[in-house]
C-alpha cells in the first residue's frame, strides 16, 4: 500500500509537472493584468456563465466601450481585472444571476511611440511587447542615407510632466554586437535620429 501510493504520488508530480510548463508564465499573468486600458485598445470580453457571450470591443474616443445588457462603461485608465469586476457588477445589478466575466486584450493600439529625423519612414508607431530603440529604428524603415547611428537620443516625458528627459543610447553599439545596450521603449517614448556629421 505504501508503495503504492508513492508511484501515485510520483505520478501525479509528473503529469503536474508536464501540465505546468503549459501554463503561462506568473511573470506574463501579472504583467497582463496590470496593463490599464486605453482609447484605442480591443478587447474580448467572454461572459462565462449563466449563459455564454463573446463580443469583440473597441474603446471609443471618450474612453468608453457598449456592451450588451449594459450600455456604455468608462474603462479608460483601468486594469483588465478592474474591467472584469465593473462589467460583472453592472451584469449582476438586475441582468444576470452570478454572471462570470473574463476580460483579455486583444490589440493593444493606445500604446504608442514616435521616431523623427533621418529615419525612412518617420512617425508614429503602435508599441509592441519588448519594442527596443533599434527595433523602433527598424520599424521606421532604418536610417536614411544621412541618418547616424552615433546621434541617436530617446526622449521620455518626466514623472511630474515638466518635460523630458534624455535616456542614453548608444545604438552604434547595439549594431556593432552588443544587444545589452539596447534599450526597451516606453509608451510615448520619442526617438529622434539626427544627421551624421560630415
Amino acid at each position: 500500500m505504501k508503495y503504492l501510493l508513492i508511484t501515485v504520488i510520483a505520478v501525479l508530480t509528473f503529469l503536474t509537472a508536464g501540465y505546468a510548463e503549459d501554463l503561462p508564465p506568473a511573470q506574463e499573468t501579472a504583467r497582463a493584468a496590470e496593463y490599464c486600458v486605453g482609447v484605442d485598445d480591443v478587447l474580448d470580453i467572454n461572459i462565462l456563465q449563466p449563459e455564454k457571450l463573446l463580443s469583440t470591443v473597441t474603446v471609443a474616443p471618450d474612453g468608453s466601450i457598449n456592451f450588451p445588457y449594459v450600455g456604455n462603461i468608462s474603462i479608460n485608465g483601468l486594469t483588465l481585472a478592474k474591467v472584469e469586476q465593473e462589467i460583472q457588477a453592472r451584469l449582476a445589478d438586475g441582468y444576470m444571476k452570478y454572471p462570470v466575466v473574463s476580460v483579455s486584450l486583444r490589440e493593444t493600439r493606445s500604446k504608442k511611440f514616435f521616431v523623427y529625423g533621418e529615419v525612412i519612414r518617420p512617425g508614429t508607431f503602435l508599441l509592441e511587447e519588448n519594442t527596443t530603440v533599434l527595433k523602433a529604428i527598424s520599424m521606421a524603415g532604418g536610417f536614411s542615407k544621412y541618418g547616424s547611428s552615433s546621434r541617436v537620443k530617446l526622449l521620455r516625458a518626466k514623472p511630474d510632466g515638466a518635460g523630458y528627459e534624455n535616456v542614453k543610447v548608444n545604438i552604434a553599439a547595439v549594431i556593432n554586437g552588443d544587444s545589452n545596450a539596447d534599450t526597451v521603449v516606453k509608451a510615448d517614448d520619442i526617438i529622434v535620429v539626427s544627421e551624421g556629421v560630415f
